[in-house]
Protein backbone atom coordinates (compact mmCIF):
# COMPACT_ATOMS: atom_id res chain seq x y z
CA UNK A 1 0.00 0.00 0.00
CA UNK A 2 1.44 3.32 -1.39
CA UNK A 3 0.79 6.85 1.19
CA UNK A 4 0.60 9.73 -0.05
CA UNK A 5 3.94 12.14 -0.12
CA UNK A 6 3.57 14.56 2.51
CA UNK A 7 4.76 17.63 1.45
CA UNK A 8 7.20 19.87 3.26
CA UNK A 9 5.70 23.44 4.81
CA UNK A 10 7.02 26.14 2.29
CA UNK A 11 9.33 27.68 5.32
CA UNK A 12 11.38 24.92 5.82
CA UNK A 13 12.32 24.24 2.12
CA UNK A 14 16.08 24.76 1.35
CA UNK A 15 16.24 28.76 0.00
CA UNK A 16 18.30 31.70 -1.10
CA UNK A 17 20.88 33.05 1.08
CA UNK A 18 20.21 35.82 3.09
CA UNK A 19 21.92 39.51 2.71
CA UNK A 20 23.86 40.32 5.82
CA UNK A 21 24.22 44.52 4.49
CA UNK A 22 20.63 44.81 6.86
CA UNK A 23 22.31 42.93 9.62
CA UNK A 24 25.55 45.16 9.28
CA UNK A 25 23.69 48.58 9.02
CA UNK A 26 22.05 48.14 12.11
CA UNK A 27 24.84 46.26 14.09
CA UNK A 28 26.66 50.19 13.08
CA UNK A 29 23.92 52.40 14.15
CA UNK A 30 24.32 50.38 17.56
CA UNK A 31 28.06 51.15 17.96
CA UNK A 32 27.20 55.09 17.01
CA UNK A 33 24.59 55.03 20.00
CA UNK A 34 26.74 53.25 22.16
CA UNK A 35 30.04 55.81 21.60
CA UNK A 36 27.70 59.07 21.69
CA UNK A 37 25.97 58.24 25.11
CA UNK A 38 26.05 60.07 27.96
CA UNK A 39 29.63 59.67 29.73
CA UNK A 40 27.70 58.86 33.35
CA UNK A 41 25.47 56.38 31.92
CA UNK A 42 28.35 54.38 29.88
CA UNK A 43 30.86 51.85 31.40
CA UNK A 44 34.44 52.42 32.32
CA UNK A 45 36.46 52.90 29.14
CA UNK A 46 33.11 52.69 26.90
CA UNK A 47 35.12 53.77 23.62
CA UNK A 48 37.05 50.99 24.37
CA UNK A 49 34.56 48.52 23.88
CA UNK A 50 32.77 50.40 21.20
CA UNK A 51 36.26 50.17 19.47
CA UNK A 52 36.54 46.28 19.93
CA UNK A 53 32.84 45.84 18.58
CA UNK A 54 33.84 47.80 15.61
CA UNK A 55 37.00 45.34 15.15
CA UNK A 56 34.92 42.51 15.58
CA UNK A 57 32.42 43.89 13.06
CA UNK A 58 35.72 44.78 10.59
CA UNK A 59 36.53 41.32 11.38
CA UNK A 60 33.15 39.51 10.21
CA UNK A 61 32.83 41.57 7.37
CA UNK A 62 36.42 40.26 6.10
CA UNK A 63 36.16 36.83 7.14
CA UNK A 64 32.60 35.75 6.15
CA UNK A 65 31.09 35.26 2.99
CA UNK A 66 29.05 37.71 1.44
CA UNK A 67 25.90 35.72 1.81
CA UNK A 68 24.85 33.93 4.94
CA UNK A 69 23.40 30.54 3.08
CA UNK A 70 26.94 29.05 4.53
CA UNK A 71 27.49 27.28 7.47
CA UNK A 72 30.59 29.50 8.65
CA UNK A 73 32.10 29.05 12.11
CA UNK A 74 34.74 32.12 12.41
CA UNK A 75 31.46 34.27 11.07
CA UNK A 76 29.29 32.83 13.52
CA UNK A 77 31.12 32.86 16.49
CA UNK A 78 32.20 36.08 16.01
CA UNK A 79 28.84 37.26 15.35
CA UNK A 80 27.60 35.96 18.87
CA UNK A 81 30.52 37.68 20.61
CA UNK A 82 30.08 40.90 19.09
CA UNK A 83 26.37 40.89 20.10
CA UNK A 84 27.37 39.80 23.63
CA UNK A 85 29.86 42.89 23.93
CA UNK A 86 27.08 45.12 22.95
CA UNK A 87 24.88 43.69 25.16
CA UNK A 88 26.68 43.69 28.22
CA UNK A 89 27.75 47.61 27.41
CA UNK A 90 24.41 48.67 26.98
CA UNK A 91 22.79 46.64 30.30
CA UNK A 92 25.25 48.33 31.89
CA UNK A 93 23.98 51.95 30.39
CA UNK A 94 20.38 50.95 31.62
CA UNK A 95 21.21 49.90 35.26
CA UNK A 96 23.09 53.32 35.43
CA UNK A 97 20.25 55.07 33.92
CA UNK A 98 18.14 53.07 36.33
CA UNK A 99 20.09 54.26 39.44
CA UNK A 100 20.55 57.50 38.51
CA UNK A 101 16.68 57.74 38.03
CA UNK A 102 16.14 56.31 41.14
CA UNK A 103 18.67 58.66 43.29
CA UNK A 104 17.11 62.32 41.06
CA UNK A 105 20.37 63.23 40.00
CA UNK A 106 19.37 63.38 36.11
CA UNK A 107 17.99 66.88 36.35
CA UNK A 108 17.55 67.09 32.26
CA UNK A 109 14.60 65.98 30.45
CA UNK A 110 16.39 66.36 26.93
CA UNK A 111 19.29 64.26 28.14
CA UNK A 112 17.16 61.88 29.95
CA UNK A 113 14.99 61.17 26.99
CA UNK A 114 18.04 60.85 25.02
CA UNK A 115 19.67 58.70 26.75
CA UNK A 116 16.54 56.52 27.64
CA UNK A 117 15.64 56.14 23.60
CA UNK A 118 19.26 55.46 22.72
CA UNK A 119 19.32 52.24 25.11
CA UNK A 120 15.86 51.22 24.36
CA UNK A 121 16.68 51.51 20.91
CA UNK A 122 19.83 49.51 20.89
CA UNK A 123 17.92 47.05 23.22
CA UNK A 124 15.46 46.35 20.53
CA UNK A 125 18.91 46.01 18.10
CA UNK A 126 20.49 43.78 20.12
CA UNK A 127 17.73 41.27 20.83
CA UNK A 128 16.30 41.30 17.46
CA UNK A 129 20.12 39.97 16.63
CA UNK A 130 19.47 37.45 19.29
CA UNK A 131 16.32 36.03 18.00
CA UNK A 132 17.81 35.79 14.12
CA UNK A 133 20.76 34.23 15.31
CA UNK A 134 19.68 31.45 17.38
CA UNK A 135 16.26 30.67 15.42
CA UNK A 136 16.56 26.99 13.87
CA UNK A 137 20.04 27.46 14.32
CA UNK A 138 20.63 31.15 12.26
CA UNK A 139 20.14 32.01 8.80
CA UNK A 140 22.76 29.27 7.54
CA UNK A 141 20.98 26.42 9.23
CA UNK A 142 17.62 28.14 8.22
CA UNK A 143 18.83 28.78 4.66
CA UNK A 144 20.34 24.76 4.28
CA UNK A 145 17.21 23.74 5.97
CA UNK A 146 19.38 22.08 8.58
CA UNK A 147 16.44 22.05 11.57
CA UNK A 148 13.03 21.63 11.15
CA UNK A 149 11.01 22.47 14.45
CA UNK A 150 10.73 26.44 14.66
CA UNK A 151 11.66 28.37 17.73
CA UNK A 152 9.26 31.62 17.01
CA UNK A 153 5.79 30.79 14.83
CA UNK A 154 5.65 33.49 12.58
CA UNK A 155 1.61 34.15 10.70
CA UNK A 156 2.88 32.86 7.12
CA UNK A 157 4.26 29.94 8.25
CA UNK A 158 0.34 28.31 9.47
CA UNK A 159 -0.97 28.80 6.09
CA UNK A 160 0.84 29.59 2.72
CA UNK A 161 -1.95 32.11 1.62
CA UNK A 162 -0.39 34.38 3.84
CA UNK A 163 2.91 34.19 2.66
CA UNK A 164 4.23 35.44 -1.08
CA UNK A 165 6.09 32.57 -2.89
CA UNK A 166 9.13 31.31 -1.50
CA UNK A 167 8.54 33.17 1.55
CA UNK A 168 11.53 32.85 4.55
CA UNK A 169 11.96 34.61 7.86
CA UNK A 170 14.55 37.06 7.55
CA UNK A 171 16.16 39.69 9.65
CA UNK A 172 13.53 42.66 9.52
CA UNK A 173 11.34 39.53 10.48
CA UNK A 174 12.99 39.16 14.04
CA UNK A 175 13.52 43.22 14.28
CA UNK A 176 9.61 43.67 14.17
CA UNK A 177 9.21 40.71 16.33
CA UNK A 178 11.95 42.70 18.94
CA UNK A 179 10.04 45.96 17.87
CA UNK A 180 6.90 44.52 19.14
CA UNK A 181 7.76 43.10 22.18
CA UNK A 182 9.63 45.94 23.58
CA UNK A 183 6.36 48.21 22.72
CA UNK A 184 3.76 45.92 23.91
CA UNK A 185 5.94 43.78 26.10
CA UNK A 186 4.30 41.09 24.91
CA UNK A 187 4.94 39.28 21.40
CA UNK A 188 1.99 40.43 18.71
CA UNK A 189 3.41 38.70 15.51
CA UNK A 190 6.04 35.69 15.92
CA UNK A 191 4.82 33.31 18.80
CA UNK A 192 7.82 31.92 20.91
CA UNK A 193 7.89 28.12 20.64
CA UNK A 194 10.89 27.01 22.40
CA UNK A 195 12.04 27.92 26.46
CA UNK A 196 14.86 29.79 25.30
CA UNK A 197 13.02 32.10 23.18
CA UNK A 198 9.89 32.51 25.82
CA UNK A 199 13.05 32.97 28.45
CA UNK A 200 14.76 35.49 25.91
CA UNK A 201 11.32 37.47 25.45
CA UNK A 202 10.06 37.84 28.88
CA UNK A 203 14.08 39.40 29.69
CA UNK A 204 13.50 41.79 26.93
CA UNK A 205 9.87 42.65 27.95
CA UNK A 206 11.11 43.61 31.73
CA UNK A 207 14.08 45.73 30.69
CA UNK A 208 11.98 47.36 28.07
CA UNK A 209 9.12 47.39 31.22
CA UNK A 210 11.70 48.57 33.68
CA UNK A 211 13.06 51.28 31.30
CA UNK A 212 10.17 52.71 29.56
CA UNK A 213 8.11 53.22 32.65
CA UNK A 214 11.18 55.23 34.74
CA UNK A 215 12.10 57.38 32.01
CA UNK A 216 8.41 58.37 31.14
CA UNK A 217 7.86 59.06 35.12
CA UNK A 218 11.14 60.72 35.51
CA UNK A 219 10.65 63.15 32.41
CA UNK A 220 7.15 64.08 33.48
CA UNK A 221 8.40 64.58 37.03
CA UNK A 222 11.50 66.76 35.99
CA UNK A 223 9.02 68.88 33.47
CA UNK A 224 6.29 69.79 36.33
Amino acid sequence: MSFPEISQPHWLKIHKQENRGPILLVVLSVITLQFLIPKSLAIPHHKVFCFVEAVLLTSIVLVAPKKLGLPHVPQRTLALILNAFMMLSNTASAILLVEKIVDGSISSPAKLLWSGFSIWLSNIVIFSLWYWDFDRGGPAARANAAASTPDFLFPQMTDPAYAEPGWFPTYPDYLYVSVTNASAFSPTDAMPLTRWAKLLMSAQSITSLILVGLVVARAVNILH
